[in-house]
């Protein structure tokens, strides 16, 4: 990864929403498999198992974030993902095989579009309740000039 790559990402995370920084995991995630496959693909042995081993390390940080969690169906659900497609990015590793891990790149777009889609409905929400909540509550009028205090005023 290059600097614009680190520089952009970083920009992209400070202003991200709960949703919008596990849509970038997911993102470091599905890249991180479609590289361990480009890497397999030209028989790039250490390509392949350094992505591989940070997508493990991401999927370990995806879990442990459900760790403290009720533990509803989403998280059961989550869970079971997590561990399914560490199970067969092992495997993938074991066998060498650029298609499982283009699989599970699939797989782990297809969620990542759930969450996109969540985090679109959630900041529509929050948009139309910012417009719905008056800017000034009633009753409020700013302190007159003459009453502001060392230069400045609430």
């Amino acid at each position: 990864m290059n600097r614009a790559d680190l520089a952009y990402r970083k920009t992209a995370v400070e202003g991200a929403s709960g949703f919008g920084l596990l849509i970038a995991l997911y993102d470091t995630l599905a890249g991180n498999l479609r590289r361990a496959a480009a890497a397999q693909r030209v028989n790039d042995i250490e390509g392949r198992c350094r992505e591989a081993k940070h997508a493990i390390r991401v999927i370990g940080y995806l879990e442990s974030c459900l760790y403290g969690s009720e533990g509803g169906d989403l998280t059961l659900q989550l869970r079971a993902f997590y561990r399914s497609l560490r199970r067969r990015l092992i495997v993938a590793q074991v066998k060498q095989s650029a298609e499982m891990l283009e699989q599970g790149m699939a797989e782990v777009l297809r969620i990542r579009e759930y969450w996109q889609q969540i985090d679109q409905r959630s900041a529509a929400s929050e948009t139309a309740a910012m417009r719905a909540t008056p800017l000034s509550p009633a009753g409020y009028t700013p302190a007159p000039a003459a009453r502001r205090i060392s230069g400045w005023s609430v």
